[in-house]
Parts: structure tokens; C-alpha cells; sequence
């Protein structure tokens, strides 16, 4: 057929296609017109022949659906769908391994604000990613820039690693009118890539174990740091899913006594580029790109079946796994952050925008953005991923960073807000486990206790009155009781019970036990900072010299208030949360933020010295004795009340010489030294009956003396059998104390002892 000459036109013909006529009003192309068609010229492909509308209308890319959104492989061909409101042109961008791009493809369709099609062609293992036309106009919020390769919200699994480059910046970094100046290069060599993925994984016998609440201890670590340093992991699983996975990790978890490991951030992240530039990297991961796809470099086999395969072999081992997720802010930063997904896809409604002026961000995160979950678009992400993780990866439970942002609305946090209630009706989120940290740096940020039934939060006040006590500070005794009962102040109310307060006394952020004890000061010299990162609130002591010391009595003491703390977590009502590496006295070297640590630093050294063997011997014990004194984690609050018809407390109270507290003693500033009776026969549920277990009896003395004890009696027993003593770890012998015998407690001491009863109720 003869052709005429092209011409070029910014406008579209009547003859063309509907599909080619919307495409062709919003894009920034040269258009070839002839008698067969249309050819669509990409401006960022020099000039390369990419896409074509044959006579019949029909071309090898078909309008698709409007869900799932993602890349999803039916078996046939791969459904593209990206959601976008403001949008005016979505192009779905492909790519060969080697990172270089050879098709660009416009999604045709457009349903309900979502841009879709169809490539029946298509298998998993393509890499892809998006350009998005629309509107440059930050004041409005909009911060479109087809220059600007974006990743999919909804991948499955990110390819590569994000180089640092000024072209991932929207705007001209050069420009004195800073991100009003839109930024023409192309980012796409400095991205990562986007990958279609199979999901099929035969999961055998694996399930999950759906521990209750009462019994679960979680362990919280961290992929890499966890098997940088383990000797028996191979050097090329060193740091990945593989590596958590290696048998004598598996099984030390398990010997150890811990039901549930929380994992530090898994979901794909990105190094900050100030931390580059240091020669830092961010290791902790709060600083998310994608929801759905696991860090890249947590893979050796650069596979996500490998995740699952982490998950199977925990499962396998009756251990939970739960998640450290970050859905309050990403890693685009605010105004004058780089491009790499949702701020180029939609900025106006993925973020919370100064409603004044939305080119800048509300900050309520401390990191430059907040993710807007009073969107449904955006409330609908995070909950699809939550239950891609739920039921795709099997993962048990969540902890959400900063999870106030989660039930934060426009005019501050509400209970009942979208994501909230969300998580309470959906029939799989209701059924994970579900742990808020409940603060935030915004306006009334502040929430612990303030979330509604079915979550448990951290409890930072467990914390910090427990340091407050065995420091020795003054005033500290009733605040220490309470917190060793369940914390009912905070969270006894709306059915809530004792095990929604998840006790930790060290975490991620902070000290770890062994620098608790060690430094009075934080030593952050190497994040690069001058010392002005992290918390100067660490309520730690050093008792006598700063780090490590040869001083035998300054050791010992620090031995002691270790297993102090230990013994207060582990006895304590409510969810206990151990910090890895706590249990053989792991130090950081004063470092109380290592988020930027990717080094000796912040990983777990397995080379245990002499004093974390101890440690470690005497935490086995103390997580044994929790196992058999189920009094020590009971469903219940304690009330200390008598009841009525069954004529016993729960839990009482006793000064140092026999006397049950009263209220001068709970006022008493300089009181440090308190008895705490757990009656096993106080009712355990609603139902109106005895209890069956034992009762126990813990001494606890925070003061720089001995303190001598009156054991009490009580009706239905004999005596008091000694069962572990915090002043002599390795005395493992039971030894038997009558009622009314004194009892000298040394100074910074726990003790427990167990009822022998003298009949059966």
C-alpha cells in the first residue's frame, strides 16, 4: 500500500481509535500519521518505534482488568493495574536483565481510577516499572514527571539497588526555585526494577501454630545482623531469609523458649542518601519502598520463595513469625525527596498534605511524610498488604512502627478510624496478631492504651519503671507493682486483657541489657552525628566506671542487675518481648541507635564470653519457670481484691517483716523492697471456681542493702520452697522455708519462691 508522507501533529484524528485519542491529547510525543495507522514515538526512547494501532485497532497489549492491582500472572499472560486519580497517561515500562529498557506500553484502560491492560505475552521473571504523565504543579500536589521511573506500589519482588543520583529528583537540585523546577533526565538506570513473580510454593505441612496470647514470648531480631556473625551459617547465606533459616539458628531459638520471633523491617528498603555519603547505610530498614516485596538483599537465591521457605521451616518448628511494618511514611522523603514510586504515581492522595498548601508534607512520622490512610485507595494498600503477608507468606502476626499514624485521621487519632476498624472486621488481619508501638511525634501522638480491643501495644512505662526501680531511684514502688501486674491503669478496660501489654525492658532502639547496665552516657561516635542522635533519656547506670571495666565488684553488680531485669520480664503479667542477643549480655559499644550500624556494631557476636554464658544459662531458667508457673501469666487482671465466695486474692501485697501494704507504705519515697503473694486458687476465667495452680511467692529488693523478709503464711500450705535467687544464679538446689521464717534478701535482688500446699482445693 502506497504511504504519504508523515506529518507531525499534537493533536489526535478523527480516524483514530478512541484508546489512541485519549492516549494522544495528554502525551508529550511526536505523532507519525499514515494511511495504516499511528506510530507513538517516546520522547525518553530516542526516537524508537515502540507501540502500534494497526488497522484492525488491535495491538499485542489488551484493556485487562481493573483488579488485582499489580503485576499478576493468571498462567497465560500478566494483568498490569496501578491505580492513580490524577493521572492523565499511565506507560508500563519493560526491561531485559541487564537493566536496559525495550518497550514502552500504554495502559489502555481506565476504570474506576485505575489504569489497566493485558499482555498475554507476559510471564513471571519480566522486569517492569511505570511512567506517569500528568500535571508538574507541587501546589496543588501534584509531582507528575514522566522523565521519572516509578516502582509499583504492589511488586512482588524489587530487582537491583537504588543508585543515588540527582536525576531521581523531580526537580532541578540546581535550581534556586529548589522543587518548582521540574527535572527532565531520566532516572531509569538508577532504579531498581520491578519483577513479575510466580507465587506458586508448595507449603508441605507447614501452618501456622496460632500460640494464645498468654503463652507468647517474643523474641525480637533482626535478618542480617541476627547471621552476619553465626558461625554456623554459610558465608553466602550470611545476612538473608536462608540464613535464619540455617538449623542450629532454628533450634536455639526454639531451645531457648521463645514462641514468636518479630523480624526487624523485611519489607524492601533503601539506604538514606546522607548515610551514603558517610559511607553508612541504613540497617535497621524503616525506610520503605515497597509493601509487598521482601528487601532484596535478604535473598541468596534472589528468589521470594525463599522467604516462604524461611517461614516453613520456623512453622516447622512451632515458632511465629511476626513482622516489623512501616506503613507511615516512605522512603521519598518530603518536598525536596527523590521520585521512586507513590510521589510520582500520586502525590496528592498517597500523602497527608499541609492543607494550605499542598507542596509540603505533614511530618507527624519525623522522616519528611506521612502516608494519607484516610484515602481508600491508599487504606486499601496497606490492608491488601497485610493480607498478602497473612496468607501468601503465612507471616503470623504485625508490629506497626509509629502505629499511631495508622489511626490517625485529618483532626488527629480516633479508635474507630478507617485502618482500626478495618483490622478488626477483616476475617484474616482479626485472626493475626496485631502489635501497635503506640506513639508518634504529632499532636497527641501519644496513645499507649488508647487502641481498641484485639491489638496489644508496647509498654513503654514496663520499661521505664522497671529501670527506674533497680536503679534505685526514689518513689518508684507503686508504679513497679503495677507494672508488674498487668498495668491495668492502662489497659483493663473494654475486655482487654493482661497480655495487651507487650513488657519489654530494652528493644532495637536504645540500649541493649548489657549497656543498660554499663554506661551512663550514649556513645554514637561512629553514626557520624556528634553525638546529637539518639535518646539521652536512657535511665541507665554504670555503677562505677563508663563501659567496659576489670573491676570484679562492679561486674558482678552489673551481672545481677541483668538478671534483675531479666527475672522482672519474665515474671511480669503481660506479653514479655526479649531483645536478642540480651540473653548472653550483647553490647553495642554505648551505641543507643545503631540504625545506621551495618557493622560489628549491630550485629549479634556469637563469640559469648564467659559472663554471657552465665547469662544465657540463667535465662533458660528464668523462661522455664515462666512455662511452669502459669500463675505468672495469667488471663486476668489482678485486682488484689478478696472475693467474696471464694474467699481469696488473687494477689497480695507484703511490706519486708510480714505486713500487707497500706497506703503510707505504697506513699513511702524511700520504700524499695516489696513481696508479691500469686494465689493459684484465685479464680482463672469467668467461671465462677477455683483455680488449679500454683501459688508463688517473689521478693523483690532494689536497695543498697539487705533487707531481711517474713515469709508469709498462708492457709492452704505447708512451707515455701526457695526456687531461684538473682543473688546466686548457680545455686539450682530447692531448699524449703517454713512460714515466718526471716529471710535475708541481699541487696538488688529477686527471689522466687513456690507454695507447698498441704491439701488440694
Amino acid at each position: 500500500m502506497a504511504k504519504t508522507s508523515p506529518k507531525k501533529t499534537s493533536k489526535p484524528t478523527a480516524a483514530l481509535p478512541e484508546s489512541a485519542q485519549r492516549v494522544l491529547s495528554h502525551a508529550q510525543v511526536d505523532v507519525a500519521v499514515d494511511t495504516s495507522g499511528v506510530r507513538i514515538i517516546h520522547p525518553y526512547s530516542d526516537g524508537e518505534i515502540v507501540k502500534g494501532f494497526d488497522s484492525n485497532h488491535q495491538t499485542r497489549v489488551r484493556e485487562g482488568l481493573p483488579v488485582p492491582l499489580g503485576a499478576t500472572w493468571d498462567g497465560l499472560g500478566v494483568n498490569f493495574a496501578l491505580f492513580s486519580a490524577n493521572a492523565t497517561k499511565v506507560e508500563l515500562c519493560l526491561f531485559n536483565d541487564a537493566g536496559e529498557q525495550y518497550d514502552v506500553i500504554e495502559l489502555p484502560e481506565y476504570t474506576d481510577e485505575v489504569w489497566h491492560g493485558y499482555l498475554p505475552d507476559a510471564r513471571p521473571g519480566l522486569l517492569y516499572a511505570y511512567r506517569v504523565h500528568g500535571p508538574y504543579a507541587p501546589h496543588d500536589g501534584h509531582r507528575f514527571n514522566p522523565a521519572k521511573l516509578l516502582l509499583d506500589p504492589y511488586a512482588k519482588q524489587i530487582v537491583g539497588e537504588l543508585k543515588w543520583d540527582d536525576a531521581l529528583f523531580a526537580y532541578d537540585l540546581q535550581s534556586d526555585k529548589k522543587d518548582l523546577h521540574i527535572d527532565n533526565r531520566d532516572s531509569a538506570e538508577f532504579l531498581p526494577k520491578c519483577k513479575v513473580i510466580d507465587p506458586a510454593f508448595s507449603w508441605a505441612r507447614s501452618r501456622k501454630n496460632h500460640i494464645p496470647w498468654e503463652e507468647t514470648l517474643i523474641y525480637e531480631t533482626h535478618v542480617r545482623g541476627y547471621t552476619m556473625r553465626h558461625p554456623a551459617v554459610p558465608d553466602p547465606m550470611r545476612g538473608t531469609f536462608s540464613g535464619l533459616s540455617t538449623p542450629q539458628i532454628v533450634d536455639y531459638i526454639k531451645s531457648l523458649g521463645i514462641t514468636s520471633i518479630e523480624l526487624m523491617p523485611i519489607h524492601a528498603f533503601t539506604d538514606d542518601r546522607h548515610l551514603q555519603d558517610k559511607g553508612l547505610h541504613n540497617f535497621w530498614g524503616y525506610n520503605t519502598l515497597s509493601f509487598f516485596a521482601p528487601h532484596p538483599q535478604y535473598m541468596a537465591t534472589h528468589t521470594v520463595n525463599e522467604f516462604k521457605q524461611m517461614i516453613a521451616t520456623l512453622h516447622a518448628a512451632e515458632i511465629e513469625v511476626i513482622l516489623d511494618v512501616v506503613y507511615n511514611h516512605t522512603a521519598e522523603g518530603n518536598e525536596l525527596g527523590p521520585t521512586l514510586s507513590f510521589k510520582g504515581i500520586d502525590n496528592a492522595s498517597y500523602y497527608r498534605l499541609m492543607p494550605d498548601n499542598k507542596r509540603y508534607y505533614i511530618n507527624d512520622t519525623g522522616t519528611g511524610n506521612t502516608l494519607n490512610l484516610s484515602h481508600p485507595r491508599v487504606l486499601q494498600m496497606v490492608t491488601d498488604s497485610l493480607r498478602y503477608w497473612a496468607t501468601e507468606m503465612q507471616v503470623d502476626g504485625f508490629r506497626f512502627d509509629l502505629a499511631t499514624i495508622l489511626g490517625r485521621e485529618s483532626y488527629g487519632f480516633d479508635e474507630g478510624c478507617g485502618f482500626l476498624d478495618t483490622c478488626r472486621q477483616d476475617p484474616i488481619l482479626s485472626q493475626c496478631k496485631l502489635i501497635a508501638e503506640p506513639w508518634d511525634c504529632g499532636p497527641g501522638g501519644y496513645q499507649v492504651g488508647g487502641f481498641p480491643p484485639g491489638w496489644t501495644e508496647w509498654n513503654d512505662r514496663f520499661r521505664d519503671s522497671a529501670r527506674k526501680f533497680w536503679r534505685g531511684d526514689e518513689g518508684q514502688l507503686a508504679q513497679f507493682a503495677t507494672r508488674l501486674s498487668g498495668s491495668a491503669d492502662i489497659f483493663n478496660h473494654r475486655g482487654r486483657k493482661p497480655y495487651a501489654s507487650v513488657n519489654f525492658i530494652t528493644a532495637h532502639d536504645g540500649f541493649t541489657l548489657n549497656d543498660l547496665v554499663s554506661y551512663e552516657n550514649k556513645h554514637n561516635e561512629a553514626n557520624g552525628e556528634d553525638g546529637n542522635d539518639g535518646s539521652n533519656n536512657n535511665i541507665s547506670a554504670n555503677y562505677g566506671a563508663e563501659g567496659p571495666t576489670d573491676d570484679p565488684s562492679i561486674n558482678e553488680l552489673r551481672q545481677r542487675q541483668m538478671r534483675n531485669l531479666l527475672a522482672t520480664l519474665l515474671f511480669s503479667q503481660g506479653t514479655p518481648m526479649l531483645l536478642a542477643g540480651d540473653e548472653f549480655a550483647r553490647s553495642q559499644n554505648g551505641n543507643n541507635n545503631a540504625y545506621c550500624q551495618d557493622t560489628d556494631i549491630a550485629w549479634v557476636n556469637w563469640a559469648i564470653e564467659a559472663k554471657g554464658k552465665s547469662m544465657l544459662l540463667f535465662t533458660y531458667r528464668l523462661i522455664a519457670l515462666r512455662k511452669r508457673f502459669p500463675i505468672l501469666h495469667r488471663g486476668r487482671f489482678l485486682t488484689g481484691a478478696v472475693h467474696e465466695k471464694l474467699n481469696v486474692k488473687d494477689v497480695s501485697w507484703f511490706q519486708p517483716r510480714g505486713d500487707e501494704m497500706s497506703e503510707e507504705a505504697w506513699a513511702d519515697p524511700h520504700a524499695k523492697s516489696i513481696a508479691m503473694l500469686l494465689d493459684g486458687r484465685a479464680q482463672p476465667t469467668g467461671l465462677l471456681r477455683y483455680g488449679s495452680l500454683s501459688t508463688v511467692l517473689l521478693l523483690f529488693n532494689a536497695s543498697h542493702e539487705e533487707v531481711m523478709f517474713s515469709l508469709p503464711s498462708v492457709a492452704h500450705g505447708e512451707s515455701w520452697r526457695h526456687i531461684l535467687d538473682t543473688f546466686q544464679p548457680d545455686d539450682v538446689n530447692e531448699h524449703n522455708f517454713d512460714f515466718g521464717r526471716e529471710y535475708i534478701c541481699p541487696s538488688r535482688t529477686v527471689v522466687l519462691f513456690e507454695l507447698i500446699s498441704s491439701t488440694k482445693q
